[in-house]
């Protein structure tokens, strides 16, 4: 453990000279965008399923989706170390826990070389199960060195989220899996409708527990503008009952809350990423896996990549377990930013 603390440190410090290009902000001190804060801004939900000609992928999309609506999305003061502004927006699932259904979210302001907020492209960071989220915050602080806005949102039962600081009953785990996705796919036009973000790209990242809620997230519509999948993949079922470590304590847990057998199976079945991934745009999709992981094996990852018809260059193969993985962060950021770069 403190060897993969080490590791992470590490990575964090090389995340400040991941961005080589102009749009790269100095590392400086940030003065807080104090106009920001208070302010709320009216959002309408674009979300669109289209013409879907399977009947399964279409009873899929069924249950992740709700009615359209506006909404509004507010700014609030972050806390220390927490981003620059704390964006909340309602959850479209109503689970009856006010807490929990006030979507919560990091701003990592993109700054010019005045330190000065910025119109740029934004990128949605989906973060892994720890409850500290140390890997989704070294997304967002990478992605905003790189000169984007960067939003790291808490998925159900985390950060602020989670009332009183207490984990949720493991019984609700597919429900806030199910609530995590459709608070992803919101998270587009929350984003899109606030000052200096340029909302003609808003890109999608999620990783391990985070790439699962993207994968199917980002195949609801054609909402994100670009979508990087990191550590995940496709057949989680088999991923709970056969994966170690992270996968091993869910699966524990779910045993512990009595959803085994067929119950596991159908829960399942309602967020598979494979039922929906075909489509996602495989031009704008790239996969991250890890050829050692044991946690989400690379089987689970071809599934994805099979389903969502990426071509062998968009599917990113390190030579690293779940967790050794994280050596490779500032380069796969670099290559992250050049693919939202490429489209002008």
């Amino acid at each position: 453990m403190h060897r993969l603390r080490m590791i992470w440190f590490a990575a964090a410090v090389g995340c400040g000279l991941i961005c080589f290009g102009d749009e790269a902000a100095p590392v400086a001190p940030s003065v807080v965008p104090l106009e920001l804060i208070g302010n709320s801004y009216q959002a309408t939900d674009s979300i669109n399923i289209g013409n879907e000609q399977s009947p399964d992928a279409l009873a899929c999309l069924n249950g992740l989706t709700w009615p359209p609506s506006a909404f509004e999305t507010k700014c609030t003061a972050a806390d220390e170390l927490r981003g620059d502004v704390t964006v909340r927006f309602p959850s479209p699932i109503d689970t009856g826990n006010p807490w929990n259904d006030s979507v919560a979210m990091e701003w990592y302001v993109a700054r010019d070389e005045q330190q000065r907020p910025k119109r740029a492209r934004a990128v949605v960071v989906v973060h892994e199960s720890g409850s500290k989220m140390p890997v989704g915050r070294m997304f967002a602080h990478g992605f905003q060195h790189c000169g984007f806005h960067a939003f790291l949102i808490h998925l159900p039962h985390y950060g602020k989220r989670r009332e009183n600081g207490k984990k949720p009953d493991d019984a609700f785990f597919f429900t806030a899996m199910r609530q995590g996705i459709a608070d992803v796919r919101r998270a587009r036009d929350a984003v899109a409708c606030l000052p200096y973000v340029d909302d003609s790209s808003v890109s999608l990242q999620g990783t391990s527990l985070g790439g699962f809620v993207s994968a199917t997230a980002a195949s609801i519509d054609d909402g994100y503008d670009h979508v990087f999948i990191t550590l995940a993949g496709g057949n989680l079922l088999s991923v709970i009952e056969s994966g170690t470590k992270d996968a091993a304590k869910v699966r524990q847990r779910l045993q512990e809350a009595g959803i085994t057998g067929e119950q596991l199976r159908s829960l399942v079945n309602q967020i598979e990423p494979t039922r929906v991934a075909h489509r996602l745009a495989p031009d704008r999709t790239w996969l991250y896996s890890g050829t050692f992981d044991t946690v989400v094996p690379m089987s689970s990852a071809n599934a994805l990549a099979t389903s969502a018809k990426l071509d062998p260059s968009h599917h990113v193969k390190l030579l690293a377990n779940h967790y050794s993985g994280i050596i490779y962060l500032p380069a796969i950021i670099d290559h992250m930013r050049n693919q939202i770069e490429s489209v002008k």
